[in-house]
């Protein structure tokens, strides 16, 4: 059974991740964890009016939050009955960041699902501090979904390597578990500047290879083409409905995401994007 964290501040935007996640394991046994951090603002009591006797923000923040969930799971309960999904509450006074966390310590999920605000006046995705910090020190595969996505099944896959992590079951577990699930095809990537693949890279390759067996797959070699340039034309070759990278420290996606300060990150995905710890960082 699956456990999975369903972020929310009750936005359009997190609803649709929600129902993304739902719809992705529709067919699968599922504990789903419905969460809401609030973190009030700070405020002067010399301001308050002093009519307002007992009167607590924390507390009525809390009810606010936990209200809200209460919502959040009738609605989900009553638009997808499946009686393979289960659903729990949690509503901590905390930032989001440091709750993850937290519950990374107690083992609590499996997968984070949540859904990434656009930029003002784009469709695309851009990533925000919360999820690129999210994505990059998470201790479990983080699927972020962007803003109004329809759901679409990840018939086709686009899943850019290096050859540079030691693939294992675990690691690739849930990749497997999604494309023998929708039939999905596994598009491997890999670009090169003319340098051939050294001995750690071909073996690396053929540990995938054996992994991904009894999954649709293929390995593709770009040749003198940056990995966003060969991401985006492979996406106009194709209909890719799902992009799946390891963050595997040193390696491309490392250069890729976090070389620059988060303020500076402008790199655009109009799919849902599924990150998954390099095999050192998973539980």
């Amino acid at each position: 059974m699956k456990n999975i964290l369903l972020p929310t501040d009750f936005s359009d935007n997190s609803w649709n991740a929600i129902q993304y996640a739902i719809q992705l394991f529709k067919d699968e046994k599922c504990n789903f964890f419905i969460m809401n951090t609030y973190t009030p603002m700070i405020y002067d009591v010399e301001y308050m009016n002093p009519g307002v006797e007992g009167f607590n923000l924390v507390d009525v923040v809390k009810n606010t939050s936990e209200e809200g969930l209460d919502k959040l799971q009738q609605k989900i309960e009553n638009q997808f009955k499946n009686p393979n999904h289960t659903y729990r509450k949690i509503a901590s006074f905390n930032t989001l960041t440091s709750e993850i966390e937290e519950l990374h310590e107690k083992h609590v999920m499996d997968l984070i699902v949540m859904g990434t605000k656009g930029a003002t006046g784009l469709t695309e995705i851009l990533f925000g501090s919360n999820t690129v910090h999210i994505i990059k020190n998470a201790k479990c595969p983080v699927l972020a979904i962007p803003s109004n996505y329809a759901f679409e099944a990840p018939n086709e896959v686009l899943f850019p390597s290096d050859y540079e992590v030691s693939f294992n079951e675990k690691q690739v577990k849930l990749i497997v578990d999604i494309g023998l699930s929708n039939s999905s095809r596994i598009n491997i990537i890999n670009t090169t500047y003319g340098d051939d693949l050294s001995k750690n890279q071909i073996e690396n390759k053929h540990k995938l290879d054996k992994i991904l067996k009894n999954v649709s797959h293929l390995f593709y070699s770009v040749s003198n083409q940056s990995v966003t340039g060969a991401i985006s034309e492979f996406q106009l070759k194709m209909r890719i409905n799902l992009l799946v990278m390891i963050n595997n420290k040193h390696s491309f996606f490392e250069n890729l995401f976090f070389k620059s300060t988060i303020s500076q990150i402008g790199f655009h995905l109009n799919v849902p994007f599924l990150v998954i710890p390099s095999g050192e960082k998973a539980n």
